[in-house]
């Protein structure tokens, strides 16, 4: 497994992206569960959001980043970022895919 970073960037108002922060939200449940999923948050200031998560191949990651709702629904873009640590705190090492 690789490590990735998924950076979502806003397209759309704000009011756009809200309409669809639940699903989207469904969306990021879904994949923890899956075992994709390891951490999300907001980018501050609220321009988007980071995704960390495990994969096979960059290609995988995108598709399953291609299927976020704000994706579908026009309203963000996807960067994905495949990285491999270096160093990671005992505490976080399960980053490392």
């Amino acid at each position: 497994m690789a490590s990735f970073i998924l950076s979502i960037r806003y397209t759309a108002p704000a009011e756009a992206v809200d309409a669809l922060r639940g699903p989207h939200v469904e969306w990021l449940k879904a994949n923890h569960a899956a075992g994709h999923f390891i951490g999300w948050g907001r980018k501050v200031p609220l321009e988007g959001g980071i995704v960390l998560a495990t994969g096979e191949s960059v290609e995988a990651m995108q598709a399953l980043a291609n299927g976020d709702p704000f994706v579908t629904g026009g309203v963000a873009a996807v960067d994905v970022i495949e990285w491999k640590p270096s160093f990671l705190a005992p505490d976080i090492a399960g980053l490392a895919g």
